[in-house]
């Protein structure tokens, strides 16, 4: 591609994409505040507060004490002692984020889910007129605040990735644009660890090569890339110039779907184990079936008493067509893992590689995991 000369992978004769990322606001944890008038202001954490709880969100006076989505519960009451725990209502936040995308449509018609409380539009077509992609995201956020009470954050940019970065920029409540010709700049001076579609074992992995920022990663060539991250190489070379040229995509295919259990008390024995596994298997099968899904691909995942997390993934010639056939596989890969030295405080499975399914060089999109706590 011939660009600007801006760095951005953007062609100077090529029509420039309008993006936004719209991202609420600590979204369970502000919608169990916004519905109990004496949680507001308070450390609030949505998840079970038993000592085999997980924090599944928390609110910004929370997250001042250190207190993230995915901790133990029992870690986060040490972090903070004045948290306070509420169940979740999935429920509710269902139909809140139905609510939400109603009013992205009124913008967009390509409107591309990543969650219940995120999304990406494509605003490049004027659709609701007004003449910009930033009064579109100014429009957006207003309305989510008129209709459900609750604040969203908005980045605004010329593709995916970096709309996505800009969300996050100045949260709570903020809308942060980031213009063609500017986009290589932005990513350059965040952390690595900023960066959509790169984990933690990556990012300590970049950290031990002397990776810690966009402008490092942004110095390598591509020859070092690839020595060091194979075929990844490439992805990441783009990123570091703020290049993405993924598509906003309103029926984004699914790509995998599963299901975990955490357990009150450990599974020691094989017969706890396989039994375990039987039933987080019918959950995902049921599933599946409503979605008319076949898959070729299961993932079991395992975490120990000690928080180790394995995970064991077996494929097969053809598409699984019932939940024997899922739970025969699930039962070959656990079978290696018998007897287990300690206890398993988890036991997750996850169905992919479903029939129709294309490869388009993506990055791994987010599962859709149902928690069965």
């Amino acid at each position: 591609m011939t660009d600007d000369g801006s760095g951005d992978g953007v062609a100077a004769d090529a029509p420039v994409r309008k993006i936004i990322h719209v991202d609420m606001d600590a979204f369970y944890a502000s919608v169990e505040q916004r519905d109990d008038r004496s949680l507001r202001g308070r450390p609030v954490a949505v998840g079970g507060s038993s000592r085999r709880g997980v924090v599944a969100a928390a609110s910004y006076e929370a997250r001042k004490f250190g207190v993230r989505s995915a901790m133990p519960s029992i870690t986060a009451k040490r972090q903070c002692p004045e948290l306070i725990f509420v169940p979740p209502r999935f429920e509710v936040y269902r139909d809140i984020s139905h609510q939400i995308r109603a009013i992205f449509r009124d913008y967009a018609d390509e409107v591309e889910p990543l969650s219940l409380d995120e999304a990406y539009l494509d605003v490049t077509r004027d659709k609701a007129a007004l003449g910009s992609a930033t009064a579109a995201a100014k429009a957006i956020r207003r309305r989510i605040l008129a209709e459900t009470g609750l604040t969203a954050s908005a980045g605004v940019s010329y593709n995916k990735f970096i709309a996505k970065l800009a969300s996050d920029q100045n949260k709570p409540d903020g809308l942060t644009i980031i213009p063609p010709g500017k986009g290589a700049a932005f990513v350059q001076t965040l952390s690595i660890r900023r960066f959509h579609g790169i984990g933690p074992v990556t990012a300590a992995k970049m950290e031990g090569l002397g990776i810690y920022s966009g402008a490092d990663l942004a110095a390598k060539d591509m020859g070092w890339l690839t020595a060091h991250f194979g075929n990844s190489a490439e992805w990441l070379h783009n990123l570091a110039r703020g290049i993405d040229h993924r598509r906003v995509r309103s029926n984004r295919p699914l790509k995998s779907l599963g299901g975990e259990r955490t357990f009150f008390n450990d599974l020691v024995t094989d017969t706890e184990i396989r039994e375990a596994l039987a039933h987080v298997c019918t959950v995902v099968w049921d599933r599946a079936a409503k979605r008319h899904a076949r898959g070729r691909t299961v993932t079991l995942k395992l975490r120990y008493a000690d928080f180790k997390t394995i995970t064991r993934a077996k494929s097969v010639p053809f598409a699984i067509k019932d939940g024997a056939g899922l739970l025969a596989a699930g039962e070959a890969i656990l079978a290696p893992l018998l007897p287990v030295e300690q206890g398993i405080r988890l036991l997750g499975v996850t169905l992919s590689r479903f029939e129709g399914e294309e490869d388009e060089g993506e990055a791994a999109e987010r599962a859709d995991l149902l928690s069965l706590i």
